[in-house]
């Protein structure tokens, strides 16, 4: 699909990757609608795009609320006009061990908080927004592209029991709607993403960016702009659908 003039709604637009996202699309001519519950980070991003002459527009919105993802949307469709793409970006880390236990006695457990709320925001948010796209592109009776992000992890890592199950079960929906929508004419991808620059890499020890790069093949952390690539790449290929991209640097050969 031909980005040009289409609207593409990310969620967790407003910095990190969804910003990469955001630039890449909309450099390539998309109207990007920038979905997060970040109203200052959102304006301070469309601001920052419109000086690269990127058309872009914010929605505020709590993607693992029903009520405000459909408003959300609805909005996004009043102003700019039916989504062509969405990408799912929006997530959350709470991480904790299932249990933390010292000589026989348990000290700790994952609550049941830090489970619901990432599960609220990184699988029930995708299922609602991927909801909510996927019906406006049928009533508009154009094709259009899903693609969700998981994660490495999604094949399981200590301390994320929550954060993992999420991911997981996110390729498992790209998996099903890819199935189920295809005689829409819609295509539905993800991108699984290993260890990226961000705010919270940047602000490790250098010690601690050793140890988590040591084990990447490529000896490196990737970039913003590699997942924004593969998300642009799903878009673009006509024939992709239902499949996972990992961006890792090989950490999963």
């Amino acid at each position: 699909m031909k980005v040009e003039k289409r609207v593409i709604a990310i969620t967790g637009g407003a910095r990190g990757l969804g910003l990469a996202m955001a630039r890449r699309l909309g450099r390539q001519g998309a109207l990007v609608a920038l979905l997060d519950t970040d109203a200052d980070a959102m304006d301070k991003a469309v601001s920052a795009l419109h000086k690269e002459n990127v058309r872009a527009s914010a929605f505020t919105v709590n993607v693992a609320d029903e009520a405000s993802v459909k408003q959300a949307f609805g909005a996004v469709s009043a102003s700019l006009g039916p989504v062509s793409g969405l990408v799912n970006n929006a997530g959350i880390l709470r991480d904790a061990l299932l249990v933390k236990a010292k000589d026989g006695k348990v000290e700790k457990t994952m609550s049941l908080e830090q489970w619901r709320s990432v599960i609220d925001v990184n699988l029930t948010g995708v299922f609602l927004c991927g909801r909510e796209a996927a019906a406006q592109m049928i009533e508009a009776e154009h094709d259009g592209v899903i693609v969700n992000i998981s994660s490495i992890s999604r094949a399981g890592n200590m301390g994320q029991s929550n954060y993992a199950a999420a991911k997981a079960a996110v390729v498992a929906l790209t998996t099903t709607w890819a199935k189920e929508l295809a005689r829409y004419g819609i295509r539905v991808g993800a991108v699984a993403p290993g260890f990226i620059k961000t705010d919270m890499t940047a602000s490790m020890r250098d010690d601690m960016l050793e140890k988590l790069t040591s084990g990447v093949p490529l000896r490196r952390l990737g970039d913003p702009e590699h997942i924004a690539q593969s998300v642009a790449f799903i878009i673009e290929n006509d024939y992709f659908t239902g499949r996972v991209i990992e961006c890792d640097g090989g950490l999963r050969l």
